[in-house]
């Protein structure tokens, strides 16, 4: 069994710590006004294309596998991402992520298309000013595989507060599974990491025993910030804080004799 028990207590006083406060030319949200959110998603975009029995009218489009796809059509500098932010909501881990490490390309992935178009507002709206030419974000669903990205370029994959879908009839739709860890471990380098946050035990616990079962992890709790060693926190990283909830941090390296 693994300790359900979560730890509230966490190191935030780290001068790694950032929020849009202490960003340099941090972006002025308030001229990218946020469109309603519409947790509604049809199930069938929960689910891998060739899983769908019919030809779905509305689904996230699928992209170019390694090599075709071209990356200069996404990244100014025409080259793969390092990073990926796999459920990114409505970005702005990502987009907060690019500007601080302006060196490093961000790619975030996403079911709900109008947190994507949103996303890509925001950076199309910050590019003339030279900025952000680092970050994307694709509408896609993640049970499709990552065969786009080459196998070990990835030195960073963020999966952060899921939807933990409780009913066991929804729990199809939950992405952490045996196939997705597989691509997690097919695309991160040699010593690439798998950043993983839950304020859900259930969701925690679920994820551990894959990892476990799994076995190319080694699983690192973290409890505090130098620890965790990201300095840009999620909304819901900041809401959780707050409000005072519980959650976890885990950081997953690849086991490099396995």
């Amino acid at each position: 069994m693994f300790d359900t028990t979560f730890d509230t207590t966490f190191d935030t006083t780290s001068e790694t710590q950032m929020n849009t406060s202490t960003i340099p030319n941090a972006i002025d949200y308030k001229k990218y006004p946020r469109p309603r959110s519409r947790h509604h998603v049809s199930p069938n975009q929960y689910m891998a294309r060739e899983r769908i029995g019919i030809e779905p009218k509305y689904y996230p489009p699928l992209y170019p596998a390694h090599p075709d796809i071209r990356w200069r059509e996404y990244f100014t500098n025409g080259s793969a991402p390092q990073f990926v932010d796999i459920g990114c909501g409505m970005g702005k881990f990502l987009l907060e992520t690019a500007l601080a490490m302006p060196e490093q390309n961000v790619l975030g992935l996403e079911v709900r298309e109008y947190a994507v178009r949103w996303i890509q507002s925001v950076i199309e709206g910050e590019r003339p000013s030279s900025r952000l030419g680092n970050a994307q974000a694709l509408w896609y669903s993640v049970p499709n595989g990552l065969g786009f990205l080459e196998t070990g370029s990835i030195e960073k994959i963020f999966y952060f507060f899921p939807d933990p879908w409780f009913k066991k009839r929804h729990q199809f739709k939950r992405a952490f599974t045996p196939e997705f860890v597989q691509e997690c471990a097919r695309v991160l380098r040699p010593d690439g990491i798998l950043y993983l946050m839950t304020d859900v035990p259930e969701v925690d616990v679920a994820q551990r025993e894959i990892l476990h079962k799994h076995g190319v992890f080694a699983l690192e709790e973290c409890r505090s910030d130098e620890a965790w060693g990201l300095s840009v926190r999620t909304d819901q990283e900041v809401f959780s804080q707050k409000k005072n909830i519980p959650y976890t941090r885990t950081m997953c390296r690849k086991k490099l004799s396995v």
